[in-house]
């Protein structure tokens, strides 16, 4: 197995082990007061991944202030309901749901960047949203708050995606990533003021810096990969997400997903890799790479 993709199993791992441990927080720390660990932690590790040439001092320096913004935003928003989504609702529907992302793509870059979308790739958002509709069942089970914010995470992500492919060649890693990081310690840190702070025990502030670590480990994986592999073959491995879910699900919270579940989470992976074949075919590289985080 080539070294890029090896790395890119792993950092999809580390994240999500990050996610488990937040589910495991949930009930302990607001929403708040995990998103304000988790970044500060995760920054304070992803402080050393600066590429050659940048520095983080100059983060705020931006070309295009207003996009930038909104991308951090949107990473922001994505992040506080994430914690939410998995502290509420078993992993593997938040997956199914986020997955929706690249499908959200395809539909904003004809609205918003006006590209051509061929039979194929709409036949994938088709089959994406039936998966979905495999996993998560409407009208047969009970639906939760924490499938909304899944489902908002899935459109935040991919609106993430759009203002990244305008901003890719103008802004520099340590500024979409500086902003992110201090938006988000900002937002996080006056919402868990706000509400109910918690001062962790030893016990809890352990978990609480894993969780960062395992988000910060598989950033630095993420940046290794794409040296060793092009986009378009690290990008499939972004779907061994699904397989980390069933399987964290059940080993540490007891979540056993039946048959049509499983079905469902196919179908859905099946549609995502449609989509990439499709980009590939069209213009001869993967333009959208869910391999890059919209959120920490």
């Amino acid at each position: 197995m080539p070294n890029g993709i090896l790395l890119a199993l792993i950092a999809y791992a580390s994240y999500s082990c990050s996610d488990a441990v937040i589910k495991s927080l949930g009930g302990q720390f607001t929403v708040f007061e995990i998103g304000f660990f988790t970044t500060l932690f995760a920054g304070c590790f992803l402080f050393f991944t600066r590429p050659a040439g940048e520095r983080w001092r100059d983060f705020w320096r931006t070309r295009r202030p207003w996009a930038v913004q909104a991308r951090a935003w949107a990473g922001i928003a994505s992040g506080v309901l994430s914690v939410y989504a998995f502290t509420t609702i078993p992993l593997a529907e938040v997956y199914a749901l986020i997955f929706l992302a690249p499908l959200f793509v395809t539909i904003l870059s004809t609205v918003i960047l006006k590209e051509k979308v061929g039979p194929w790739r709409w036949l994938a958002v088709v089959a994406g949203f039936a998966g979905v509709m495999l996993v998560v069942r409407p009208g047969f089970r009970e639906l939760h708050l924490g499938h909304l914010a899944a489902f908002a995470i899935a459109f935040l992500a991919a609106t993430s995606v759009i203002l990244m492919r305008s901003l890719a060649q103008q802004e520099k890693r340590t500024t979409m990533l500086g902003v992110l990081i201090g938006y988000g310690l900002v937002f996080n840190g006056l919402g868990a003021a706000a509400t109910s702070f918690t001062v962790p025990d030893a016990k809890q502030l352990v978990w609480l810096v894993m969780a960062g670590a395992f988000t910060a480990c598989g950033q630095l994986l993420q940046l290794l990969a794409a040296k060793y592999a092009p986009a378009n073959r690290i990008a499939p491995t972004h779907y061994s997400q699904i397989v980390w879910a069933v399987v964290l699900g059940s080993l540490f919270f007891q979540e056993y997903p039946d048959m049509l579940t499983l079905v469902g989470l196919a179908v859905l992976g099946a549609s995502g890799l449609l989509t990439m074949v499709r980009e590939e075919v069209r213009l001869g590289t993967v333009r959208w790479n869910p391999f890059a985080r919209t959120r920490l």
